[in-house]
């Protein structure tokens, strides 16, 4: 192993804090939403998350890239973050079945990253502050340079998202001879998601971000699954209108994350900006229906107002956080529609909440059968 002397970098947030660090993965400087993620494993899966486009990730656990890269372990056909923030940045992986280095996976993918900064101090300050846009440089030092730059870089919200991940073309997921037909609207869908469903039987076509109803019911699917994606959903206008077309359907239809808050956007709720959002594969959440608690894996900087689905009669929520109370779950009452804000499929995380998965196939098996309204456990 040959170790190399590693130039300088910066980190500086928007409110001028700076953070000095060492330079990782491509010499450069890139800018986003900064945000933490508390999980101790799964970078790669995180990386190639399409929800976390355009944000920098500070990851919590010590060690990245110690395990290396692996060509089957991603959530999307590339890197989506737009730059990492750790503290240790190792090069040279300790697993047999690593495909490569992290370093390279970076330098190849053109992803600036900072290391040797300390995480722990980055962590409390965001905290306290709450998410804001930062950069991270190093190719120059100079604070008023990095200033101007990052005065250019949008604020996340009022920003749509999607448009950057979402599938140009659509295309099928499974066996064409599955039971259930399933069309997911892609608003930047990860890879297990889509396997989720295969793997439940179910035949998937995935479609644009603004493909009408009436196009996606050419295809005569059983089921909707709106999926997961980056941005505010408060701005997609265009998307929250195909939704509720569908929701009146009334086919059974899930949503995850970009998905939910769509979901509830379309329904005449609210969605906030978080102060510092949910990131991480350990989030308690009780489900209210069942009583029971489960682990989650989770990745949202927005929220559903609670005040504004006590005001609608045939919404409930069926899911809450144990951290924060904030809302975790909608289900329609008279509809066959519900929703969750976190990531059931948990890639990485905890199989705790894979049961939604069944759920909703449940779901479209019960409508299929004659069922009106098909309850969701």
């Amino acid at each position: 192993m040959k170790y190399q002397v590693k130039s300088p970098a910066i980190l500086l947030l928007e409110d001028g804090k700076v953070f000095y660090g060492k330079a990782a993965g491509k010499i450069g400087t890139t800018a986003g939403e900064i945000c933490f993620n508390t999980g101790m494993t799964g970078y790669q899966e995180i990386f190639t998350d399409p929800s976390y486009f355009g944000q920098m990730i500070v990851t919590t656990n010590v060690h990245i890239g110690n395990y290396g890269i692996n060509k089957d372990e991603v959530e999307s056909d590339s890197i989506k973050i737009a730059g990492l923030i750790c503290k240790q940045f190792n090069e040279f992986p300790s697993r047999k079945r690593s495909d490569g280095s992290i370093k390279d996976y970076f330098v190849d993918s053109n992803i600036v990253a900072i290391s040797d900064v300390d995480t722990r101090a980055i962590v409390r300050y965001i905290r306290d502050k709450g998410a804001m846009n930062c950069i991270v440089s190093s190719e120059t030092m100079d604070i008023a340079v990095l200033t101007e730059k990052l005065k250019k870089v949008p604020s996340m919200v009022g920003l749509e998202l999607s448009s950057k991940v979402s599938t140009k073309q659509a295309y099928f997921v499974g066996d064409s001879t599955a039971k259930h037909k399933v069309a997911v609207l892609d608003l930047g869908v990860k890879k297990n998601i889509l396997r989720s469903l295969a793997e439940r039987d179910c035949y998937l076509q995935v479609f644009p971000q603004k493909t009408s109803f009436d196009e996606m019911m050419k295809w005569k699917p059983d089921g909707f699954m709106i999926s997961n994606g980056p941005g505010d959903p408060s701005v997609m206008l265009d998307e929250v209108a195909i939704i509720k077309t569908i929701i009146n359907s009334d086919v059974p239809t899930f949503g995850i994350c970009l998905g939910h808050q769509l979901i509830a956007e379309a329904s005449g709720v609210s969605t906030f900006k978080m102060h510092k959002g949910h990131r991480g594969i350990n989030h308690p959440v009780k489900n209210l229906i069942t009583g029971k608690s489960e682990i989650t894996s989770q990745n949202h900087g927005f929220g559903v107002k609670a005040e504004d689905v006590a005001k609608i009669k045939n919404i409930e929520i069926t899911h809450i956080n144990l951290n924060d109370d904030t809302v975790e779950g909608l289900r329609y009452i008279d509809k066959n529609v519900f929703s969750v804000q976190y990531h059931p499929e948990a890639c990485p995380g905890p199989y705790d909440s894979r049961y939604l998965f069944d759920d909703f196939v449940a779901m479209i098996t019960k409508v299929k059968s004659g069922s009106k309204k098909a309850v969701v456990a």
